[in-house]
């Protein structure tokens, strides 16, 4: 089956030609939202998402206008942007806790655990609240400093002092 065979099937909702489309193009666009989520399964459900969107607006496709490959290439490369700016998406990437990392190597056995687990913890303890919590948004959620600005409802400028602020309390504790 050609492309223009193919393209007419899909407009009339012919099954066999969605299976064809997909098998024709699913190994292709996975590659490219790939690279764009880095996350094999959300770059799974973005792909679904992007045959179902092709299915759905078909009738948009002016062959005039551009090859059907780069028209279904913009389609997955959009849906994989949207992803990416999702509220959703940003969230399940930052739902760590500085209390992960700061009890993560109970395990004292081997000489690399204890060298990196040495007072870590107390170190943390010994910080302000404040401090506390902006190195946790920063450096272990990953938050930019905007971001914990929101989040904290603080001026990015006073996010921004305090944070040097409190990696210099930091480095006393550490004398570095």
């Amino acid at each position: 089956m050609n492309q223009e065979e193919l393209l007419v099937l899909i407009r009339k909702k012919d099954e066999r030609a969605f299976t064809h489309l997909y098998d024709m193009y699913s190994k292709s666009l996975f590659s490219v939202i790939n690279v764009l989520v880095k996350n094999r399964e959300e770059a799974e459900d973005v792909l679904q998402e992007v045959f179902v969107k092709i299915w759905k607006n078909i009738d948009t496709y002016n062959e005039s206008k551009g090859r059907f490959y780069t028209w279904i290439l913009n389609i997955a490369r959009n849906t994989s942007i949207d992803k990416l700016r999702s509220k959703n998406f940003n969230n399940t990437q930052k739902n760590l806790s500085s209390d992960n990392f700061v009890n993560l190597l109970d395990d004292g056995s081997k000489l690399t655990n204890r060298i990196d687990s040495i007072g870590i913890q107390e170190f943390v303890k010994k910080l302000k609240p404040k401090c506390i919590e902006i190195i946790d948004l920063l450096f272990f959620k990953g938050y930019t400093q905007q971001e914990a600005s929101e989040e904290l409802a603080m001026p990015l400028g006073t996010i921004k002092t305090q944070n040097r602020n409190c990696i210099n309390d930091l480095r006393n504790y550490l004398k570095i």
